[in-house]
């Protein structure tokens, strides 16, 4: 069981209380991008036990007419076994979600990763004409070229600034700078995209960046931020965009909460203020 201080962060550890979260938020009008957690698999069993949920995880969302969609991880699905075997569960999970008209999103993990995310994502992309979306990184130095790359790609994009801590020989590392690539992103994609845009911050300043645009252009675009996050914002922001939540559930909850309390410090006095007062 998920104690009080951690399920601020993550919605249960079974498909049924994640999509009661996402119940809850629809009637917010805030939607939900559904990931069972779980990363760098190294056994098979394990990957296909995980594409096997998300498999069920599509149908239950189908069945229940939520407004939500589901996001999985390529280490997840077997990257570190190979790419073929990445490339066969997303296209399987992807085959099944079409057929239910069920959005499937592809993380981004570390940078070691991005370029058989990428070519795994256009091949299926391309295959099923759309319904897959690939997250990509402003830290990294490689992603300006890499959304232009994208802009013909059927399917969305998603621009977050990056969790990870890659080498300077081929990130940006100092957060002005990443934050100045992010809206040159944001600009590049706007301008270049008939849509599929996917804003993934929580700083006010790139969504009031993003909102410009969209005023300048008349890109659509959505809003993506995480469950636990300014949520009294996502729902302030609902009432105008489009906005979508990212629900995490699972067992294998503590690893993910940990990252949470500690990248921000406001997370980190949220978590703390519950254990003084529990």
């Amino acid at each position: 069981m998920i104690p009080p201080i951690a399920d601020r962060f993550v919605a249960g550890e079974s498909p049924a209380t994640a999509l009661e979260h996402v119940r809850r938020l629809n009637e917010q009008n805030v939607k939900a991008i559904v990931n069972l957690l779980g990363e760098h698999y190294d056994d098979r069993d394990a990957v296909a036990s995980d594409a096997a949920e998300y498999r069920h995880l599509v149908t239950d969302i189908a069945g229940s007419e939520l407004a939500a969609c589901i996001s999985v991880k390529p280490s997840q699905l077997g990257l570190d076994l190979g790419e073929d075997v990445f490339r066969s569960e997303l296209s399987d999970i992807v085959d099944t979600a079409a057929e239910h008209g069920v959005f499937v999103w592809v993380d981004m993990e570390d940078h070691t990763t991005t370029d058989a995310t990428l070519e795994v994502f256009e091949t299926v992309a391309r295959e099923h004409d759309g319904g897959v979306g690939v997250c990509v990184q402003a830290n990294l130095r490689r992603t300006r070229a890499d959304v232009r790359r994208l802009a013909d790609v059927p399917g969305k994009v998603r621009l977050v600034k990056g969790a990870y801590d890659p080498p300077a020989d081929i990130a940006y590392t100092d957060s002005t700078r990443v934050d100045q690539e992010y809206r040159t992103l944001l600009e590049d994609a706007f301008e270049r995209y008939d849509g599929g845009i996917a804003v993934g911050s929580h700083d006010p300043a790139m969504l009031e960046h993003a909102m410009a645009l969209h005023d300048r252009y008349g890109t659509d675009f959505e809003i993506q931020m995480l469950m636990g996050v300014r949520e009294d914002a996502q729902y302030d922001l609902a009432d105008e965009y489009e906005v979508w939540q990212y629900v995490p559930y699972g067992e294998r909850w503590k690893s993910y909460f940990y990252r949470r309390v500690t990248e921000r410090t406001d997370n980190l006095r949220f978590a703390l203020r519950a254990v003084l007062h529990s």
